[in-house]
């Protein structure tokens, strides 16, 4: 009886570890489908769009979508409009890279010596209130309508993001990971490279994400108000005229270069915690 009741209980388990392992359903194997159904959705919005613009929308307010990949042909077959392109873009990249550089060292700073960051911590977080767009006339005054004041106003948005993400990454640091790696005579560099960048390298790169775009709204925030050049000045030109078309053409451009920004962040960021030994952390666990 005893037999048959250790038959009965061991058998499952030999078939169930003798049987191969059936392959688990991920969201990866889905993904033909769901591009699919993206562009479906795409395509039946542009439909509507050129259906309903004029007999039910006013035409003069949304354009068509012929209307507008006629303007966007446009605008990359001249050499003004890579021009505009290309200022944004260097804008852009500029802000964000400065932004990122000075909100780093500002949450290390801050972080590391914890009497000055409760001095300073209430400063930063008043700065921090003011509307970016309404530094905008002070950085004008300071840099005049080039570049720099573009650069500057991005640069602003993009460094609270990364501060606050670094400074409180430094708060919330496990301690007893730190003395461990002191008790065991590790020093400075130990703690940092074995302790301080992996706990940090979540936070800083959900940073850059979030910044790339306030970069962006920074750089043609300052084109709307005041420039010479750019694709906000375009865009604010195409307002004046009441030009839907080369306004949604605008629109598109910063579209791409929101993507080909975060397409490049999010590369860094799975090349980064893979280097770190932290990509398997965001593998979720299959289910038993």
């Amino acid at each position: 009886m005893a037999t048959v009741t250790h038959k009965a209980v061991t058998e499952p388990d030999t078939e169930t570890r003798d049987r191969p392992a059936k392959k688990r359903h991920t969201g990866g194997q889905k993904t033909p489908t769901v591009i699919a159904l993206r562009v479906l959705v795409i395509v039946v919005a542009l439909v509507l769009w050129q259906v309903m613009s004029g007999p039910v929308v006013p035409e003069y307010a949304v354009s068509k979508p012929t209307e507008v990949y006629d303007a966007l042909t446009k605008m990359l077959g001249s050499a003004t409009g890579w021009t505009d392109i290309r200022v944004t873009t260097v804008e852009v990249l500029a802000g964000f890279g400065l932004g990122v550089a000075a909100g780093t060292v500002m949450g290390l700073v801050l972080g590391s010596f914890p009497l000055l960051g409760r001095v300073l911590e209430p400063l930063v977080a008043a700065l921090n209130g003011i509307p970016k767009i309404a530094l905008a006339p002070l950085f004008l005054l300071f840099f005049g309508i080039g570049s720099w004041s573009k650069i500057t106003i991005a640069m602003t948005g993009v460094a609270f993001v990364v501060f606050y993400n670094v400074y409180l990454g430094l708060r919330l640091r496990e301690r007893e990971l730190v003395e461990v790696v002191q008790v065991m005579g590790g020093r400075r560099h130990h703690v940092l490279g074995y302790v301080t960048i992996p706990t940090l390298a979540a936070p800083f790169f959900a940073a850059l994400k979030t910044g790339g775009p306030l970069a962006i709204l920074g750089v043609i925030g300052g084109e709307f108000i005041a420039s010479s050049e750019g694709v906000g000045h375009e865009l604010f030109t195409a307002a004046q005229n009441l030009d839907a078309a080369s306004e949604f053409a605008g629109l598109i451009v910063l579209v791409a270069l929101t993507l080909a920004l975060n397409g490049v962040l999010s590369a860094l960021d799975t090349y980064a915690l893979k280097c770190l030994g932290l990509a398997a952390r965001r593998r979720p666990r299959s289910k038993s």
